[in-house]
């Protein structure tokens, strides 16, 4: 990649040869890589100095990277993550933030921040990241971007940094709809659980209330737009039990998982890690077993509940955030309280393992805002066929 990069989403790794198909669905389109991945030729850091420095030079490369290389994309450079991939804001304490291309006065989000930033800014088609807690669905909200959270297992992480295994999906963004199904097309395939025609849309007034009054009165139209392209949305409720319920069962999970992975390479090395992350990684290391046992059978409940209310045919439309990107000058500790309240309104597709794609059909105050659709398990592809009939009858 070249050094002159007005998004600074892309890292300055020596250029590598990564030979690609000459022909396939994707000719023609570039595509940046999550630096979780790993790409023949070059380190894997997960935005973390002293995991490059123990990298070294991958001699393998991930099987989704080749799956898009095999199709003809050709990859433009890897790409900045949050460190460790536990951040939702964009900051990276070693390597910097990336810039947002809709919005270059507030962050990109992350943890695909580099991704997102890229693709925003036109340097690449496509880019892949990975979502855990929200990591492509906020860039996505962020940076005017369609963005999906697959459905768990859906799309392969093999050879890619783990973070919270049970909670880890694979993802990408792209500027519009049709690329975005372009590459849909080969990493999805068929679904196995596809939607009927005629969908239920369903809109979940428990998960609107946690949004900006002001973000609502945005999204409004693009609300109606997606009414009027597939059906008017029912009133639902997807909380179980309360969102704070729903909001510790999450981040107990994630916490562990995160100690499990990454606990014993920051206990024996003690490497530096930026502001947010070393906080969330000493919380993490204090998670009980009983909080996680009890997180654990909250998920399968939760599980259970959004299955039944999505039933085989029906939709949720929600924010995809609170609210747009907050502004680049935001301090630390207001950054962590907006990615609290936005935990509350992500974790429904993390704890259930649904897919959720959010799709850049708002504006407030001159920045970004996205709104969602969330399916049954297996209906990933499904729910990017909505996408493109609401583009369409836009």
């Amino acid at each position: 990649m070249s050094l002159h990069d007005p998004s600074r989403g892309f890292l300055p790794y020596p250029d590598a040869p990564v030979p690609h198909a000459g022909t396939g669905p994707l000719i023609g389109l570039s595509f940046g890589v999550k630096d979780l991945f790993d790409v023949a030729g070059y380190p894997t850091g997960g935005g973390n100095p002293f995991v490059l420095a123990a990298s070294g030079i991958k001699t393998r490369t991930a099987p989704t990277v080749q799956k898009l290389l095999d199709a003809g994309a050709r990859m433009a450079g890897k790409t900045v993550t949050d460190e460790l991939a536990f951040s939702m804001n964009g900051n990276n304490a070693h390597f910097g933030a990336p810039i947002n291309g809709a919005a270059p006065e507030r962050i990109t989000g992350g943890s695909s921040s580099g991704s997102a930033a890229a693709v925003s800014w036109g340097l690449c088609d496509f880019a892949l990241g990975t979502d855990t807690g929200g990591s492509v669905r906020a860039p996505a909200n962020h940076c005017a971007l369609y963005g999906l959270r697959p459905t768990h297992g859906r799309v392969s992480l093999e050879s890619a940094l783990d973070l919270s295994p049970s909670l880890d999906t694979c993802g990408w963004f792209a500027r519009d709809v049709q690329t975005f199904a372009r590459v849909a097309d080969v990493l999805l395939a068929d679904d196995p659980a596809p939607l009927p025609a005629t969908v239920r849309l369903l809109k979940p007034t428990d998960i609107w209330a946690l949004a900006e009054p002001g973000a609502v009165d945005a999204l409004a139209p693009a609300l109606a737009q997606v009414e009027a392209a597939l059906s008017a949305a029912q009133p639902a409720t997807a909380v179980l039990d309360s969102l704070d319920a729903m909001y510790w069962a999450f981040r107990h999970v994630q916490g562990r998982e995160a100690w499990l992975v990454d606990g014993p390479l920051i206990e024996r090395y003690a490497p530096p890690l930026g502001p947010g992350v070393a906080e969330r990684f000493a919380w993490s290391k204090q998670v009980t077993d009983a909080q996680v046992t009890e997180a654990r059978a909250f998920r399968t409940r939760f599980r259970a509940h959004l299955a039944a209310l999505l039933g085989t045919d029906g939709v949720l439309v929600l924010p995809t955030m609170p609210d747009i990107a907050p502004l680049r000058s935001t301090s630390e500790a207001d950054l962590e309280t907006y990615r609290n309240r936005a935990t509350q309104m992500l974790c429904m597709a993390g704890l259930s393992g649904f897919p959720q794609l959010s799709m850049p059909l708002a504006r407030r105050d001159g920045a970004p805002l996205g709104i969602s659709l969330l399916g049954p398990a297996g209906s990933d592809r499904s729910l990017i066929a909505l996408a493109e009939r609401i583009a369409a009858a836009a």
